[in-house]
């Protein structure tokens, strides 16, 4: 009995580690590789006929989307660090609820961590921590998406989304025509699958980079942008007013150039006091 309880427990801490996740997101990356250099698409013909420059970019487009995956799934998304107050771990909601709190968000604590913590940031059920500039906890790579790595999930999506379309072209080169339908699917079969796994990916890739492109031009994050109405800090808002917004333009620079922590409860505080 102790040792079926060990083997649970190593079973479970394989699951929450992000390990199986990350395994069958390289594995399925290299079996489509393979099946597209394999068959007689237009990487094989290039290669075939000593044209190795495409083939070689493409594989590195493989390798630099593997690369970034491995970055921001195990990059630390930007947690909250801890403070002096420390307390039991695993708290329900209705001990959050009896943490009394500050008349000014900024001094909100963790009902769950016992952190104090900055605006903006919230606590992750799965991660178990809180995080700055919490946009959401991600399954797929099985970490946050905050305020660390958020722009290196962006850059992510735009090289898994150019290689997902290339994947696209390239997995159409190489369908071959034959005499039955019977024939045709057999002959295609594996490209056929790899072209199907390869359009959701590339649907969802394109749905998910839109909507975050979206987020980022008008400085909100995906949480704040599903649960407004029970964030402290904008529920006194009205609907259409972000106290973080800056413009367009100056929110994408900031997003992507600008490479230090922001106290967000100046930012709010400047903006609330001086509405534009």
């Amino acid at each position: 009995i102790l040792v079926t309880g060990v083997v649970i427990r190593m079973v479970q801490n394989v699951f929450r580690s992000g390990f199986l996740v990350r395994v069958a997101h390289t594995l399925l990356t290299w079996i489509i590789t393979l099946i597209l250099f394999l068959h007689n698409t237009s990487l094989r013909r290039c290669e075939e006929q000593g044209e190795l420059l495409l083939p070689a970019l493409f594989f590195l487009l493989v390798i630099l989307s593997v690369l970034l995956y491995f970055a921001v799934s195990l990059m630390d998304p930007g947690f909250v660090l801890t403070d002096s107050v420390k307390g039991a771990q695993g708290p329900n909601e209705e001990m959050e609820a009896m943490i009394p709190q500050s008349s000014t968000p900024r001094l909100r604590r963790c009902g769950y961590c016992l952190l104090q913590q900055p605006m903006r940031a919230k606590h992750c059920q799965t991660c178990k921590r809180c995080v700055r500039r919490f946009d959401h906890h991600c399954p797929w790579i099985e970490n946050c998406v905050g305020e660390r790595n958020h722009r290196w999930f962006i850059i992510y999506l735009l090289v898994q989304l150019l290689t997902l379309l290339w994947a696209l072209h390239v997995a159409l080169s190489g369908i071959s025509p034959a005499v039955t339908w019977e024939l045709w699917f057999r002959v295609n079969g594996f490209l056929l699958a790899a072209l199907c796994v390869v359009g959701v990916f590339s649907v969802v890739v394109v749905l998910l980079l839109g909507c975050h492109l979206y987020l980022i031009s008008i400085n909100c994050t995906t949480w704040e942008f599903m649960s407004r109405h029970r964030i402290s800090y904008l529920k006194t808002c009205r609907d259409e007013e972000n106290p973080f917004d800056r413009g367009v333009l100056c929110n994408l620079w900031d997003f992507f150039c600008i490479c230090r922590t922001v106290m967000w409860e100046r930012v709010y505080h400047r903006n609330t006091q001086n509405p534009v």
